[in-house]
């Protein structure tokens, strides 16, 4: 099928405090569009303020899908979200309006577009005794069940050597093989317009750090006392463990100084931004555009002419 007879989809990328939000409000002004969350810290309702999620202003301006609309009990994943965001998109091009994907995980948009390997639930027993492996062991292992994912993973990526391991183990096939037969992705039914916004660097650190003040005098602090006195809410859960909240609590807790604490979060959103930066910079396709322009106008022309292209 013609690329251009495809249903368009606009896709916003980069590092956080980039100015996506912000752009993909101007363009789906611009073009009749819905701003579509893709950002795995913005879809819990707990931490408007401290997960930088749209204003209410903003979200009154035009319609915002995927937004603050999970709780912090429940557990969340990139399959659960592509499927929303299917969802999302399809209705947004049932109603003529652009969809317009907006945020910085990007499994969540690989998962998206590429669909997910349909890997069979890993017995539980298994995956117990692969965890329980030392990393080395986990690695020697794997080099005779699957030589080549130990080749190519680190013998000390312990994370994904016992990913790939108790795969083979339960499955009987690689995780190479289940990978080869993704389903679900949309990409070849969509034409996707995709910017990715990667700025001077010493111009995005000071976007970190003053969004970090800025959300310590809106508001966070009242975010992470709230969601501290919530007993529903396990200890492991992932809204406990997002940027800003372990600091804040240890603030609360009058364990550290508000400087302290600022400070802290400071650093842990810079460290974020260098991560995504990278991982934007050299992942997604060559043909997502990158960006290095600052201003609002310049950014809304170059997704103007990938959606005309």
């Amino acid at each position: 099928m013609n690329k251009a007879s495809l249903p368009k989809v606009a896709l916003i990328a980069g590092p956080t405090a980039s100015g996506k939000s912000a752009l993909a409000c101007a363009v789906a002004e611009k073009h009749d569009g819905v701003v579509i969350n893709a950002d795995s810290a913005q879809v819990y309702r707990d931490l408007r303020v401290l997960t930088a999620r749209p204003s209410p202003a903003d979200e009154a301006c035009v319609p915002h899908r995927l937004f603050g609309h999970i709780d912090g009990t429940e557990s969340y994943s990139a399959a659960r979200w592509a499927d929303e965001a299917r969802a999302a998109i399809d209705a947004a091009h049932a109603a003529g309006k652009l969809p317009v994907l907006v945020g910085g995980t990007g499994l969540y948009m690989r998962t998206l577009l590429d669909g997910i390997a349909p890997v069979p639930e890993i017995d539980p027993a298994i995956r117990a005794d692969v965890r329980a492996l030392p990393v080395a062991e986990a690695h020697a292992t794997l080099a005779k069940l699957d030589p080549a994912a130990a080749a190519r993973l680190a013998p000390a990526d312990t994370t994904r050597v016992a990913r790939a391991l108790e795969v083979v183990r339960s499955t009987g096939r690689t995780l190479h093989d289940w990978q080869a037969a993704k389903t679900g992705g949309i990409g070849d039914r969509i034409s996707l317009a995709a910017l990715i916004l990667l700025p001077d660097r010493d111009w995005l650190m000071a976007r970190c750090d003053a969004r970090c003040a800025a959300m310590f005098a809106d508001g966070a602090l009242d975010e992470v006392r709230a969601l501290l006195t919530r007993a529903d809410i396990p200890l492991s859960a992932p809204i406990r463990r997002a940027i800003g909240v372990p600091d804040i609590a240890a603030l609360l807790a009058g364990e550290t100084t508000p400087a302290q604490a600022l400070e802290r979060t400071r650093l842990a959103t810079r460290q974020y931004a260098k991560r995504q930066y990278t991982w934007f910079r050299n992942q997604p396709p060559p043909n997502w555009q990158r960006l290095g322009a600052t201003e609002t106008n310049d950014r809304v022309s170059r997704i103007d002419i990938l959606l005309h292209d």
